[in-house]
């Protein structure tokens, strides 16, 4: 069974209350109160995060990615063939280019190697020796494997069977003609697709540019270095969140402390080169909480103030100018891993060009209690065919997530055992894949169905 959150700013200890309450009646969203803040549903919110970065990617010319750089980023259009693949016919095998009917007299002239000069065309009744991946000789009717083939002391081949026009010969154009289609765009850069860009002939590759990803920690209570003390606690949102980033495929310029300073948050956002900046904190309506107050002097458009997702709510979208947007994050450590996922993830792909994958979903192993009106996202592992969501899971808690597969996102309501439920992606090897690795083949499939372990 889950525990609920323990010292949840947003009240959801009450709520859960309620909902355990209620247990063996059906699970549906209760009305939502009066909503003075206008927050926005969490898909919604993702949604709109999305198109705020495809917007922007669509505008940002590609760059050309050299192939030994390219590993892991995603084409920015569609992967052509510049040539004929094989660009000229080849053998497939070690043996003996023959012509006409056999038996063939063995021409006299050394064997046919590949990366030298053509060859001369072969006469009918005669043959040449030929390595695999050579050119073939014009006018060459089959190639025999090495083991197929006999010589007599005459110094005729013989065929030990039926020879077949064109057999162990790759044409001219088998793979693909030039301008063929070889993947479309957003096909991510795997070490096959290097190889398959390499032999088309690229050296370089159009891959989408690196978002540019700036962090502002705000806060006067953090410490960054020793044990908390005196009123002060460590800031653990530093030293995560760059690095949560770069597994986004972002290039994280800096992580700058700020503390509540609304004069140097405002200069810092407003002088910001990245395309995306995060703040951690100072999203609510309290004494020191500046980050309304920047934006609206700043000029920035709010297109997401609140999200109906727990926890987190209090996250935010804006975007500063054309080019520019802000993901206002929570100060709680867990309600800002909720805010990366909710909000920074989907804008971030889209502005690199890999859209999030399909959405798949797992069964529960045990009842999960749900908010009456919001998501609840909620860190989980995956045991015997089911996920089993972790007692760490409060705002301010990172020990669950910390031992995470993945998160849960449980609907208004909750869920009871075997309700299968969609899963958000850690972004780092191991989150789910390993061992785990039907997961891997439903987020692949974009499917809903249960796994097994192997």
């Amino acid at each position: 069974m889950t525990h609920p959150d323990e010292g949840d700013d947003d009240g959801v200890d009450e709520v859960l209350a309620l909902v355990a309450s209620q247990r063996g009646a059906e699970r549906r969203p209760a009305p939502a109160p009066d909503d003075p803040h206008h927050a926005t549903a969490w898909p919604a919110a993702r949604a709109v995060a999305a198109r705020a970065g495809a917007t922007v990617g669509a505008t940002r010319p590609p760059l050309r990615t050299p192939l030994d750089q390219a590993l892991g980023r995603v084409l920015a259009e569609p992967l052509h063939a510049l040539t004929d693949l094989p660009s000229f016919d080849t053998s497939a095998m070690d043996g003996w280019a023959v012509a006409g009917p056999g038996p063939w007299e063995i021409r006299a002239q050394g064997a046919v190697l590949a990366g030298h000069a053509p060859a001369a065309a072969l006469d009918d009744g005669t043959a040449v020796r030929i390595a695999t991946g050579a050119r073939v000789p014009p006018e060459t009717t089959a190639v025999i494997r090495s083991e197929h083939a006999r010589t007599d002391t005459s110094g005729h081949l013989h065929a030990r069977r039926e020879v077949v026009p064109g057999q162990d010969i790759r044409p001219r154009g088998q793979e693909c003609r030039a301008g063929d289609r070889l993947l479309p765009a957003g096909t991510r850069v795997t070490p096959a697709v290097l190889g398959l860009a390499a032999a088309a002939g690229y050296d370089e590759l159009p891959t989408p540019a690196r978002p540019r990803v700036e962090v502002l920690v705000l806060g006067d209570e953090l410490l960054t270095a020793g044990l908390p003390h005196d009123g002060l606690i460590r800031d653990a949102l530093g030293p995560m969140l760059g690095p949560w980033l770069t597994a986004l495929g972002a290039e994280t310029l800096a992580t700058r402390w700020i503390g509540d300073d609304e004069d140097a948050l405002a200069a810092a956002v407003t002088g910001s080169p990245a395309d995306l900046v995060i703040t951690t904190g100072g999203t609510a309506s309290g004494p020191v909480d500046h980050v309304h107050p920047v934006l609206a002097k700043a000029g920035a458009t709010l297109l997401v103030d609140g999200v109906k997702v727990r926890p987190g709510h209090p996250m935010l979208l804006a975007r500063l100018d054309a080019d520019r947007h802000l993901v206002g994050l929570p100060g709680n450590p867990l309600a800002a891993v909720s805010g990366l996922l909710t909000l920074a993830e989907p804008l971030l792909r889209a502005l690199a060009g890999t859209p999030l994958p399909p959405p798949y979903s797992a069964p529960m192993a045990d009842e999960v209690q749900g908010h009456p009106y919001d998501t609840r996202l909620v860190p989980f592992v995956y045991r015997d065919d089911r996920i089993v969501p972790l007692r760490y899971h409060g705002p301010a808690m990172l020990r669950g997530i910390a031992a995470a597969d993945g998160m849960a996102v449980v609907p208004p309501g909750g869920a009871r055992p075997g309700d299968a439920l969609e899963i958000l992606d850690l972004p780092w090897p191991g989150s789910l894949g390993d061992p785990n690795q039907g997961f891997a083949a439903a987020r692949q499939e974009g499917v809903s169905r249960e796994t097994s372990q192997p």
